[in-house]
């Protein structure tokens, strides 16, 4: 269930966010939505995928948290074992919303909260605003998380756009077997084809580096070898839970 409601100084000055990881808030998923914008972030601990919405047949990229739809081997008793945390997750329970503004002809970007939210509180957490009203600087921070989401939104399109113009997404199939009772097949997934890549002649690199989609195209191609340090990951929490179980 969500709720989500105009965030306001008034309404909500004593809200506070548990900002901590956890299972409990719903960190347990195999993958998050990640956008162009944090792509060099992202790649460095994540392998980034895309896949197609099923609701509007438009490519999408997605962190690979897992290798199932509730694992994320990056969750643990300690946290989340990552030094950057994808955008879609840091902003907590926060999304933007469109207003209208009396005398403008375009809406207006706010910020909205969802009140359902496991991670709301009014004694523990981080304070959403100052006792005067004013925004914390944790607001601060999601408040360039969401300007973060908003603009990658908009890049992702024309990356895409742009991606498919020169056939460079390709179908990728990810299998790991840690036994025979415990193996994954993941399906669905895309890449950037490193093959057509290689073969793009000068007025298509240059077409597609002068926005900074050349870019985009290598970060997401080096991020697989990712693959590998959610494969290790996977085993250490194995090797923990069997030590437990001992």
């Amino acid at each position: 269930m969500t709720r989500h409601v105009l965030l306001n100084n008034i309404a909500h000055k004593d809200l506070r966010v548990i900002t901590r990881p956890g299972h409990e808030f719903g960190d347990n998923v195999g993958t998050v939505l990640t956008f162009p914008t944090e792509y060099a972030d992202i790649q460095r601990e994540y392998p980034i995928f895309f896949r197609k919405d099923p609701a509007t047949g438009e490519y999408q990229s997605i962190a690979l948290l897992g290798f199932s739809k509730d694992e994320n081997v990056f969750l643990d008793e300690h946290g989340w074992q990552a030094n950057y945390i994808p955008g879609i997750v840091a902003r907590g329970p926060f999304l933007i919303g469109m207003q209208a503004q009396q005398g403008e002809e375009r809406p207006t970007a706010v910020i909205h909260v969802d009140l359902d939210s496991p991670r709301l509180s009014q004694t523990e957490g981080e304070p959403v605003f100052m006792p005067q009203g004013g925004n914390s600087r944790y607001l601060d921070r999601v408040a360039s998380i969401l300007n973060g989401i908003s603009e990658g939104i908009a890049v992702s399109k024309a990356m895409f756009t742009a991606f498919t113009q020169f056939d460079l997404i390709e179908p990728v199939k990810v299998e790991v077997k840690f036994s025979d009772a415990e193996q994954y097949n993941l399906v669905g997934l895309h890449t950037v084809s490193q093959d057509k890549l290689r073969k793009l002649d000068g007025a298509a690199l240059e077409q597609l580096n002068r926005p900074g989609f050349l870019q985009g195209a290598y970060l997401v191609a080096s991020s697989m070898a990712n693959v590998r340090r959610l494969i290790d990951l996977k085993h250490r929490r194995r090797a923990r839970q069997a030590e437990m179980a001992s």
